[in-house]
């Protein structure tokens, strides 16, 4: 795509409370595949109540655009998209629903409101073509398209949207860039998954061999809330690219399976990789295969058998330190639990005395784990981040996918994390083997590991991720407008209650009773 002259685009609403549109870009398509990949990236980027108004006279690709845009967000490469010139408005479902308007024939701007257009942004997204026959409504769009015959060959196309919508499609159009840049200027990007951070994938290429982006702009989660840090570097969470690419480094060299970068703008936070594939370690129904489950712990005990550097090489000469699981960010992670989750049960904040009891009961514990065995700790070792992969053999059938966030910390912590898995219900006959299939397998390789110990250390680190995790959940609810995390809660708090049965944590089954976070025994 080459650069042309700005396409004159319509003016904002005068209304203040709606941000003024910015002109993002203005190009060249010098073919109708060019404007099916358009609208393919550009719905990368689209979001629940956006109103995208397409400009443009007949015949200019507005309609191949919307299509090929729509099929994107269903994601269905062969969906019939009929144009709903007679109909006015064709509806689809998908990850985030998406009406087609065509305003064409529409005789009155009034009967706008009688197809249903504020209902269908309450919940999903509008793509508009002729909004220019429905009164006011470019003036009420999120984003601007317009598209005109080039005066050489092929389409121009002029983008403008609203403040927070255009850094969404910058993003969007930089990751075709990045991949122009990769060799991959034509290849078809679909959207994958957005994890309970900022980070999100999409899968690139032909279903038969794809390959994974990863998309993790440079981010703090959150503003500073104590020692005037935010809450990621109190707890050491990745805020780049970074650490993923050097641990993934550190694994691969190790043996164990992870995604190849294959090329990586760090401080674009873009990183492309090869793709582990579709098995987890799950049954088709989605409960726990035991057999997988066994195969990831044992996999676990080899990790930990072995000694690893803190300081990790990047390419290009720089190193990624990594932090210690301290005990200031252990406790900051478990007071998620009074911070989220114990207001919104209760309809009100703890009280002075009972914060300094929560506090004192969490410092008593975890100086009794000080002298806990550590090494590296992947901290988010669950299903979703095991990929299963049925060709090989030994620790190497485990793909690990999600350890940007790695530590120094205690290895009753990523035992925990699998053995109380916070997607799946893990029964306790399950979680027992686990354990003890784990320190089998420690102990056939290191006759210095202690079984008690290890224990000890993985009562608390349940008890202190699933504290975090309940906090977490509710947090993604409130703040982050992700409801969907607050179905795991019973779960954890199942976990929870079994696990405070260890008399180690004697104090805390009492304080969790009195909080009503547990139910008294």
């Amino acid at each position: 795509m080459s650069r042309t002259h700005v396409i004159e685009m319509p003016k904002s609403s005068e209304d203040d409370t709606i941000a003024p549109l910015t002109r993002l870009v203005d190009f060249h398509l010098a073919s109708e595949a060019d404007t099916r990949r358009l609208g393919e990236d550009l719905s990368l980027a689209f979001r629940p109540g956006d109103l995208i108004a397409l400009l443009g006279d007949l015949g200019v690709g507005k309609s191949t655009l919307a299509r090929a845009a729509i099929r994107a967000l269903v994601g269905e490469d062969d969906l019939d998209v009929p144009s709903p010139t007679f109909t006015l408005v064709q509806a689809y479902p998908g990850r985030h629903p998406v009406s087609h308007f065509d305003l064409y024939r529409l005789s009155d701007s009034t009967e706008l409101a009688e197809l249903g257009l504020d209902e269908a942004l309450e919940s999903g997204i509008a793509l508009v073509e002729w909004p220019e026959n429905g009164g006011d409504l470019i003036s009420r769009a999120t984003i601007v398209i317009e598209l005109a015959v080039s005066e050489t060959q092929g389409r121009r196309v002029a983008i403008a949207a609203r403040e927070e919508a255009a850094d969404r499609l910058a993003r969007t159009l930089a990751i075709r860039h990045f991949l122009t840049n990769a060799d991959l200027p034509e290849t078809k990007r679909r959207f994958l998954l957005g994890d309970a951070s900022s980070r999100r994938y999409e899968t690139v290429g032909d279903e038969s061999a794809p390959l994974l982006l990863m998309d993790a702009p440079r981010k703090a989660d959150g503003p500073p809330i104590r020692d005037g840090l935010p809450y990621s570097q109190l707890v050491h969470l990745a805020e780049d690219v970074a650490p993923f690419v050097a641990i993934a480094g550190a694994l691969g060299r190790a043996g164990f399976t992870v995604p190849t970068i294959l090329k990586a703008d760090l401080e674009a936070g873009l990183l492309l990789t090869s793709h582990l594939g579709k098995g987890t370690i799950l049954k088709p129904d989605g409960s726990p295969d035991p057999t997988r489950y066994r195969a990831s712990v044992e996999c676990l005990a080899r990790l930990h058998d072995r000694t690893w550097e803190s300081d990790l090489p990047i390419p290009g000469g720089a190193k990624h330190h990594v932090p210690s699981f301290d005990k200031r960010a252990m406790t900051i992670e478990a007071e998620l639990l009074i911070d989220w989750y114990v207001p919104e049960m209760r309809g009100a904040p703890l009280g002075e005395d009972e914060r300094e009891r929560f506090t004192e009961t969490w410092a008593a514990i975890l100086t009794e784990i000080e002298d806990a065995e550590t090494t590296l700790v992947l901290r988010d070792y669950h299903s979703p981040n095991i990929l299963w992969q049925a060709d090989a053999i030994g620790p190497a059938r485990i793909g690990i996918i999600d350890f940007q966030d790695a530590m120094i910390g205690p290895t009753a912590y990523d035992v925990a994390s699998l053995a109380q898995d916070a997607r799946v219900d893990v029964a306790p006959e399950l979680e027992a083997a686990l354990v003890a299939a784990y320190v089998k397998a420690r102990r056939e390789t290191d006759e210095s590991f202690k079984p008690f110990a290890f224990e000890r250390d993985y009562a608390v680190m349940a008890a202190q991720r699933a504290s975090k995790i309940l906090g977490i959940f509710v947090r993604l609810a409130v703040r982050d407008g992700k409801p969907q995390y607050r179905r795991h809660i019973p779960r954890i708090r199942g976990y929870l209650q079994r696990t405070l049965n260890h008399p180690t944590l004697s104090a805390l089954k009492l304080l969790y009773a009195d909080l009503g976070v547990t139910e008294p025994r």
